[in-house]
């Protein structure tokens, strides 16, 4: 399966930091679950090894594991890493998402 989700350099120094500070971890694992205040919202773990399906995006050392499932969801989207005066954050710019809520971790498609 192929995707065009990307990830920011912002995003992939940020998990590369976190991975090598976590013994056995190998990736950030991203998915969408159902709730949230605007119907889905994102989960982010670390994982020690792809699943059978999931999508692997790499840039760098970091790499982040997607399930095919969620992968729908997050079709076009890119994961960045920001960190500014409200703190410090991972956020997925989702071109299918009608609306969020302000913390930027839930949507509705």
């Amino acid at each position: 399966m192929t995707t065009n989700v990307t990830l920011s350099d912002a995003a992939a120094k940020r998990i590369a930091q976190i991975v090598s500070a976590e013994a056995g971890k190998q990736a950030l694992r991203v998915s969408v679950e159902g709730g949230g205040c605007s119907g889905f919202s994102y989960k982010f773990d670390l994982a020690e090894a792809p699943s059978d399906d999931d999508v692997v995006i790499a840039n760098g050392d970091a790499k982040v594991l997607i399930d095919s499932l969620s992968l729908v969801y997050m079709a076009g989207s890119q994961i960045d890493f920001v960190d500014n005066l409200l703190g410090q954050s991972f956020q997925i710019n989702n071109p299918n998402a009608v609306a969020s809520c302000g913390c930027g971790t839930s949507f509705s498609i």
